[in-house]
């Protein structure tokens, strides 16, 4: 088969795939809601189970409740039936695929959850499914041309179970008002937490900052710069941010040192300053560009405004230490 062929047997599979997929708008149903809702007021935890490639459909999408904040595993029905079954409990739901419905394996876990009162959703494909007539709540699944050259391997199908499970994730995050701030709290580490981080995140506050009234003289300035060891020194007067002074102008002006000496006369006006909701990423960019090493973090409100007060400040190292790019 020559390469070009590869490439049009790769098309018409994505194509199938493709056309069939619009079919899922038929699953948005009555009983689509009914699923939101009992999702969206679960007491308990959200428990997907499936056989098969139904299976690591059903692992994927109970992955991706957990990543959003609503506790959920995954439960293997036929290892259910050695003692997993305990996991399973009445305030809990039930999120069950099988693209047939009538996958033996789930029989007896079926039975178990109708026994003690555990509230079903079934997502099947054929409505007089023994899966389906066991559920509370019926997804049927609509028939899809598979993409493969038998039209038998499980591809369109186990896709639109996926796009069904990944639909009702994303309808019960907008339903919660799931935001980026919420999601960060649950990738704290790796490459999306880190590209969720603010600067209010990054920055220091509080003591640890490197302040001094501007009318201190260069000889306590020079003890706080020491002390705080950050490179800069931030002038404030009346709470409000009034210059900048870095290591650099100190050490330019310790020839010409004098106890009685105004800071203000070698300081930086109106230093640069971003909001505490800047994404940390930005702050660092900001940095690479104007060629500093600090920046002065204000809130939202005293952004716009002549007399800013210093909530925090960032140094390019907590930026570099927490994997910014």
């Amino acid at each position: 088969m020559k390469n070009k062929n590869y490439i049009s047997k790769a098309k018409n599979s994505a194509n199938i795939q493709i056309n069939e997929l619009k079919k899922i708008k038929k699953v948005f149903n009555n009983s689509f809601v009914k699923a939101v809702d009992l999702i969206s007021n679960c007491k308990g935890k959200i428990i997907f189970a499936g056989i098969g490639k139904s299976g690591l459909i059903a692992r994927k999408i109970s992955a991706t409740f957990s990543s959003v904040g609503i506790p959920s595993f995954f439960c293997d029905p036929a290892q259910a039936l050695h003692g997993d079954m305990g996991q399973i409990e009445k305030k809990d739901i039930l999120i069950i695929f099988s693209y047939s419905g009538n996958t033996a394996e789930l029989t007896k876990m079926l039975r178990y959850a109708n026994r003690f009162g555990i509230k079903i959703i079934g997502v099947a494909s054929k409505p007089d499914s023994i899966l389906l007539k066991a559920s509370d709540i019926k997804l049927i699944l609509p028939k899809v041309k598979e993409a493969d050259v038998t039209g038998m391997v499980p591809t369109t199908s186990t896709t639109m179970s996926l796009v069904l499970g990944d639909c009702l994730a994303t309808t019960i995050m907008s339903q919660k008002r799931f935001s980026k701030e919420k999601f960060k709290v649950f990738h704290p580490g790796g490459n999306i937490g880190n590209s969720l981080l603010l600067a209010k995140d990054i920055m220091i506050s509080g003591k640890k900052m490197p302040v001094i009234n501007h009318k201190k003289n260069f000889k306590e300035a020079l003890k706080t710069m020491n002390q705080k060891n950050l490179g800069i020194l931030v002038l404030l007067k009346n709470k409000h941010i009034y210059g900048l002074v870095t290591d650099g102008d100190l050490r330019r002006e310790l020839k010409n040192y004098s106890t009685n000496k105004k800071l203000s006369k070698f300081m930086t006006k109106n230093p640069l300053v971003v909001n505490e909701n800047m994404p940390a990423s930005k702050a660092l960019a900001i940095m690479n560009e104007k060629k500093i090493t600090s920046l002065l973090v204000v809130s939202d409100k005293h952004l716009n405004k002549s007399n800013k007060i210093l909530k925090g400040i960032i140094h390019i190292h907590f930026l570099l230490q927490t994997g910014i790019k």
